[in-house]
């Protein structure tokens, strides 16, 4: 890697050097005396250049230093025709609509930045080249024309309905849902073209709106042949020569805890006590034994990057013969592990640990409900039931309480947001949305796997190793700073030091509004302030549990980072890592970890734009039906409302009729204009529910108290 990033500065410098007169890549490669068989690296290296906008290629294909005011970045659209270039490490640039040209939703694009004149707030910018198209193909709805047709995209960043020649079709007709190649992207008043190769089935078939999602955000269906062919030799169970060097704990007290649906369980735990001194094992599946580096098996993987829980169907990382079978910690069944066993003191300090590949039996597959009724219900039956285990389990809450506050003393910040739980039909027709709780079991898990992700991470920072991380940045001064406002209109305030904030103080500001009619809306203002978790090789912290040391390493059944790292940890665990493997790891981790975040954005917008569509069709069922709720969230066009059923819809400014309401930006209130009438975020509201459009995921509501209803 040093030496590719020292090839990299030769050429920008040649690039760069006052004499250089701009060259197409066979003249530069002459001038260089680049050899035949090394221009491909050369060719490489002007990529990447050209990728982090250090230099850029003219209509010629002659190569140029970037002008300063040049930068490169990922182009994020809006429904309105704006959008922003975000640029990594720097603030975000403001493209109106009149600069996006031809530019789509997640682009890669070369940007003119400039200060905007008017406010000089915010930077402005042009998109002035395209680099690279985050995408060839589009998911959208066919309308039929006489001569033509045309598709209007689902993604409604798109922007432009897209133009399709008569022949390029399919025989497609209106309403149907298709996938389209783009063949032309059009220009500024000119429509993007492309050609029909893939009909989904008609707008209103059963399953269609689900397979529209997974082919919009190309979540992969089919495993390839050769992946096929190697889960099938797979073996159903684990043979006595496995066991070779394992450590046997097939006689400890094992259980699984997971929820009723789940298949694919990849950890278990162990739990006994001794004095003050805990000793609790987390045992995950061994899934690197079986799917190897370099395999189909593992390529696939890396390539998916993570398991996408859709509202009415998994698409795994691997396949069920491996997730379901032989690397499922299944009852009964002896099973391959990598085993972190951990010895706590009373404090809820690992005192000491060990990382060790194991061989265990699980003696009872457990859900969150049954463990809850034992620890939480004290119900009898359930607790007859699993009696030989209550003790464990009675034991496991009591560490878990111990780590949870620890953590709190330390700063951890956490959200408790419920979560949706939507219930379908076999037709994929919701029944019913209903908040899905967390609660006493959920949090030991939760607990548990959180104890042996840091315990492992420290570990292997100290062994200075090359690792996969999960990172957490400390949050923007700027939107803490809006946050602090914000708060300060229900009469909170937060200690920020410099231009930094301890997460102890974001956790102390969640105890604050803990229970008030402000705490829900607070939350994820406060949420939405902080970055995202992303993987890294550098271990930078996580600011969100207030943790030095941070990794994924209990579920690489569905996430790609997990598996990478259990290979690290078992190859030094047998004979150590070679400084030649050591230098393979530092060459393809920062990819690996590019990737998987990449690919957990990709699932996790998938699996919100799923609910956003279910709940808008559960809703269609109770139109012009009245709700109570809380104001969630106000913007200058509408009133986000959430409903006790997790279900949020807007009463649009324009359907307020009983005054003119404009946005107090400062105070974040909706103020009436001649009633004086003021909505406030966290507000207790009665609604009507007055529309619901499944393909855009939106719902309107009305305010029921409105004098001028219809």
């Amino acid at each position: 890697m040093a030496l590719q990033e020292q090839r990299k500065a030769s050429v920008l410098a040649f690039i760069e050097d006052e004499h250089y007169k701009p060259m197409k890549f066979k003249e530069m490669a002459g001038f260089l005396q680049v050899p035949k068989g090394e221009r491909n690296e050369l060719r490489e290296i002007l990529e990447a250049l050209e990728m982090e906008g250090s230099i850029t290629i003219d209509v010629k294909g002659r190569f140029h230093k970037a002008e300063e005011t040049l930068t490169v970045g990922t182009f994020s659209a809006t429904s309105k025709g704006f959008g922003f270039v975000i640029i990594e490490g720097e603030e975000d640039v403001f493209i109106p609509p009149e600069a996006v040209g031809t530019a789509l939703n997640n682009d890669r694009v070369q940007v003119e930045v400039f200060k905007d004149s008017r406010s000089g707030r915010r930077r402005e910018g042009i998109i002035r080249k395209i680099v690279e198209r985050a995408r060839d193909t589009v998911v959208g709805t066919f309308a039929k024309s006489k001569n033509f047709g045309f598709v209007i995209a689902d993604d409604q960043k798109f922007g432009k309905d897209i133009f399709i020649p008569k022949s390029k079709t399919m025989g497609a007709v209106s309403g149907h849902k298709v996938v389209v190649r783009i063949t032309d992207y059009g220009e500024h008043k000119k429509n993007p073209e492309g050609e029909v190769i893939e009909i989904l089935g008609h707008i209103n078939d059963p399953g269609v709106d689900i397979i529209s999602v997974i082919k919009a955000y190309g979540l992969p269906e089919e495993y390839p042949p050769e992946v096929m062919k190697q889960a099938a030799n797979m073996p159903e169970e684990v043979s006595e020569e496995q066991l070779a060097g394992r450590t046997d704990i097939r006689t400890w007290q094992t259980v699984t805890i997971d929820g009723e649906d789940a298949k694919d369980l990849d950890d278990a735990i162990t739990l006994t006590k001794e004095g003050d001194l805990y000793t609790l094992g987390v045992h995950i599946a061994d899934v690197s034994h079986y799917v190897r580096e370099g395999s189909p098996l593992d390529k696939e993987a890396l390539k998916r990057g993570t398991s996408v829980y859709l509202v009415d169907r998994v698409i795994p990382m691997l396949p069920h013969k491996l997730s379901n079978g032989i690397c499922s910690l299944n009852q009964g069944c002896d099973r391959l592990a990598l085993s972190c066993i951990m010895e706590i003191n009373a404090n809820g300090n690992v005192i000491g640990h060990k990382i060790v590949e194991s061989v265990i039996n699980v003696d009872r597959r457990m859900t969150y409900t049954a463990v809850k009724k034992i620890l939480e219900d004290q119900d009898p039956e359930t607790i007859e039931e699993y009696k030989e285990l209550v003790p464990m389990f009675q034991l496991m809450l009591e560490l878990s309480e111990i780590l949870r506050g620890k953590r709190h003393k330390r700063g951890s910040i956490d959200f408790d947001f419920p979560e949706s739980k939507i219930l379908l039909d076999d037709k994929g027709k919701p029944l019913d949305v209903k908040p899905y709780e967390r609660n006493c079991a959920t949090k030991i898990i939760e607990d548990f796997m959180l104890l042996a992700n840091e315990t492992v991470a420290e570990d292997y920072f100290w062994q200075e190793l090359p690792f996969v991380y999960r990172t957490h940045e400390v949050p923007d001064p700027e939107k803490i700073q809006k946050l602090g406002i914000f708060i300060n209109n229900f009469g909170y305030s937060m200690h920020i030091s410099g231009e930094e904030i301890h997460p102890k103080e974001l956790q102390k500001l969640l105890e604050k509004i803990e229970g008030t009619p402000e705490e829900a809306v607070i939350s994820r203002l406060t949420l939405r302030s902080m970055k995202q978790a992303r993987y890294t090789v550098e271990n930078t912290g996580h600011f969100g549990l207030s943790a030095k040391y941070y990794c994924h390493f209990t579920s690489p059944i569905r996430r790609y980072p997990d598996l990478q790292i259990h290979r690290i940890i078992k190859e030094n665990l047998h004979a150590g890592i070679s400084q030649k493997r050591i230098q393979h790891y530092e060459a393809i981790l920062p990819q690996v970890a590019i990737q998987a975040s990449a690919a957990e954005r990709r699932a996790e917008e998938a699996e919100r734009e799923t609910d956003k569509m279910k709940k808008a069709e559960y809703m269609r069922g109770f139109l012009w039906e009245e709700f109570d709720g809380i104001i969630s969230g106000i913007t200058a066009w509408g009133i986000y409302v959430e409903l006790p059923n997790t279900v949020e819809g807007m009463v649009r400014v324009t359907n307020m009729r009983d005054d003119y309401y404009y946005y107090d930006e400062e105070k974040f209130c909706m103020v009436g204009e001649r009633t004086h009438k003021v909505y406030t975020l966290g507000q207790k509201v009665r609604i009507v529910v007055t529309g619901a459009d499944k393909q855009l995921g939106t719902i309107d509501f009305e305010f029921a108290d409105d004098g001028e209803k219809r």
